[in-house]
């Protein structure tokens, strides 16, 4: 449900005409839009918000761990749009027990290498990605070292 201080936002209007049961969330705090995405439309969101609204830019893809609370992990992206010189953030709560998420390296290629990022240090699993792999840490490295409940002390 879109709040009602949102409404009058043209991108959120927009993305709203599109597909209403996306949005399931969002605010507008310290001059900056976030939007809480359904994670099974991240993709055509995404897509919608690149050829409809000019958000042509994806500037980051990261994830946040609130262990222990449900949704565990939310995965963020930073879209700008350089004609409107503006930034939007979607967020996409996952689960704690086997987080997954559909790739957004169809709308945008560099996706892949946050991505991967995300998958190292989280363990989130990206479907659909085409090189889905560690990318900072040994191939034999056990766990996720930016999870939370993350051991970062004694024998692992």
């Amino acid at each position: 449900m879109i709040p009602e201080s949102l409404q009058t936002f043209a991108d959120v209007q927009a993305l709203s005409g599109f597909d209403a049961a996306s949005i399931l969330n969002g605010k507008f705090d310290r001059n900056e839009l976030t939007l809480d995405i359904a994670p099974a439309r991240i993709v055509a969101v995404c897509e919608f918000l690149r050829d409809q609204c000019g958000y042509d830019f994806l500037a980051d893809l990261t994830c946040r761990d609130d262990y222990p609370t449900e949704p565990r992990f939310q995965v963020v992206y930073h879209l700008f749009s350089v004609a409107k010189k503006q930034f939007l953030r979607l967020k996409a709560g996952l689960p704690g027990e086997a987080p997954e998420i559909s790739t957004v390296i169809s709308v945008w290629p560099a996706a892949g290498w946050h991505e991967r990022e995300v998958f190292d240090l989280f363990g989130v699993k990206f479907s659909g990605h085409p090189d889905l792999r560690r990318i900072m840490l040994p191939d034999n490295w056990e766990g996720y070292p930016l999870r939370r409940d993350y051991a970062t002390e004694g024998p692992r």
